[in-house]
């Protein structure tokens, strides 16, 4: 089967179109002939080794995983003796990450609880953009948020894949949604969310108002200029952003969160299926849709990368393995 693969940490330039061996599906997987992926965050830390902790999952040396795609829309096309959920034929999308990534390839063999059926709304392509971004989200403020109907919400860094979801969700929870993001993003963040601020022109943090929860997907603001735009009981979660600042919140987080009511958490993002499924759910009552900004077919995957390095997407960019043909 074609793949992209790769065998050392770089730029995209090491990333290589190759004739690789077609896995074999384990007695609890299934075998996908994938027709979409796309790229996330942990791609780009996978391929360029940066920062230097991921060295510690990914390979100390060199990449273990030589396959880079954290998600896939596809076809099963064989199924393990030991398979109960799905059948050949049966069209999926999942978060693949899992089991070692592997997406930007024909084929792929994942254990079936890392996959659901695809939304039937959707296109491979659409589809393919999902599992990994809306299932953080989620997680993010139902689970460390315990987002609530009516409540102020703000989301910074609301314009790439994890962000874009948020505020889609956020919003199919009745809460009121201020979205935060750069100046030629901002007409997108006003068509999902309540009210949009440029930050290049205003800083949330200093503007007076106040949210019962914050999401960070960008967070670069001091914790203490966060907490300031808090309700007093407010929460505010950390998605991403520097690695500096993921760790200040992982490690001051629960000392400050217990000298008030605020809490201020980071996110880690839990493999589950039942949660796939509810994005799912979302996704066919049309209150969730992906936004894709770019898509690539398998060859350019060097070329979609550089674009993602860039950091100006506007949701999520889409690898096209087969058209909707199967072709």
């Amino acid at each position: 089967m074609k793949a992209i693969a790769y065998h050392e940490y770089g730029s995209p330039d090491v990333l290589q179109l190759k004739e690789v061996e077609k896995p074999n599906p384990k007695d609890d997987e299934v075998l996908v002939k994938i027709h979409a992926s796309s790229i996330n965050q942990g791609d780009w830390y996978a391929l360029t080794g940066k920062p230097f902790m991921v060295h510690f999952t990914e390979g100390l040396f060199k990449p273990k995983d030589k396959i880079l795609g954290m998600e896939a829309a596809g076809v099963i096309e064989a199924i393990g003796r030991d398979v109960k959920q799905f059948q050949p034929g049966d069209e999926v999308f999942g978060d693949i990450s899992w089991r070692g990534k592997g997406g930007f390839a024909e084929y792929v063999s994942v254990p079936e609880n890392l996959l659901a059926l695809k939304p039937a709304n959707l296109s491979f392509e659409e589809a393919a953009a999902v599992s990994v971004s809306a299932v953080v989200a989620l997680q993010a403020m139902r689970d460390l948020g315990q987002i609530q109907p009516g409540q102020k919400i703000l989301i910074n860094g609301a314009s790439g894949g994890v962000g874009t979801f948020a505020v889609q969700i956020a919003k199919s929870y009745g809460a009121e949604v201020t979205a935060v993001c750069s100046t030629g993003k901002m007409d997108m963040a006003r068509s999902f969310a309540d009210h949009a601020i440029d930050y290049t022109q205003e800083d949330f943090t200093q503007n007076g108002k106040h949210y019962d929860l914050i999401l960070g997907v960008n967070g670069h603001h001091p914790l203490s200029d966060i907490k300031r735009a808090l309700n007093p009981d407010g929460t505010y979660v950390c998605v991403g952003g520097p690695i500096s600042h993921i760790f200040k919140t992982l490690l001051l987080g629960p000392l400050m969160s217990k000298k008030e009511g605020k809490q201020l958490r980071n996110a880690t993002a839990q493999q589950s299926q039942k949660d796939l499924v509810v994005v799912k759910e979302l996704l066919e009552a049309g209150k969730v849709v992906p936004v894709i900004d770019r898509r690539y077919t398998l060859s350019e995957t060097p070329e979609a990368f550089r674009y993602f390095g860039e950091g100006h997407a506007k949701g999520k960019i889409v690898i096209t393995v087969l058209d909707e043909k199967g072709e």
